[in-house]
């Protein structure tokens, strides 16, 4: 097992699913998971401190689970099959412990509102992790340096740099 925490959530210009990353806790490894906007907005709204005014459905999941007594042990990632993934709710319920099948967006939003460890399975990370190349920035401004951008370029390019500057997400994942 694989300790992993929340890295960010990014947005599919191409589509309306979102991407959970969660990175590998002492190494600089990535594992991209595909997700709903649906279950990014659960995992987000937590994330970020938001207060609704009822609960949500995961809300509600971590309610009952409080009052029959239960705690949840981890999360984990536990297979990629067929390009899907799958994950495993781990609770300690009256001295035992069970297992339950979940999807990885549903136990991370799960994890987050029970402060509860994550983990991956060692197979799936190295089946689909991934890992950034250290010389990509690095080109990147080598080739800005060599070959100037003219003011047309630049100005069509405004649009973009204005909308990545706006970005937070520094604070997205992180624990008060």
């Amino acid at each position: 097992m694989i300790e992993v925490e929340i890295d960010s959530i990014r947005v599919s210009l191409m589509s309306q699913h979102r991407v959970v990353v969660l990175k590998e806790s002492d190494s600089n490894r990535y594992l991209p998971i595909w997700i709903g906007p649906f279950e990014a907005d659960a995992i987000t709204i937590q994330l970020q401190d938001v207060q609704v005014a009822r609960p949500l459905t995961h809300d509600l999941l971590k309610n009952v689970i409080d009052e029959m007594g239960a705690t949840i042990s981890h999360i984990m990632v536990s297979e990629l099959k067929n390009d899907t993934f799958y994950a495993r709710i781990v609770m300690d319920v009256n001295g035992q412990s069970i297992e339950i099948d979940a999807r990885p967006s549903d136990a991370i939003a799960l994890a987050v509102r029970t402060n509860s460890a994550l983990f991956v399975a060692d197979d799936v990370m190295e089946a689909a992790a991934i890992v950034p190349e250290a010389d990509l920035d690095v080109a990147a401004t080598q080739a800005e340096e060599d070959e100037p951008i003219s003011e047309e370029e630049q100005e069509q390019l405004s649009a973009f740099r204005d909308f990545i500057n706006d970005l937070d997400l520094d604070d997205l994942g992180k624990k008060n």
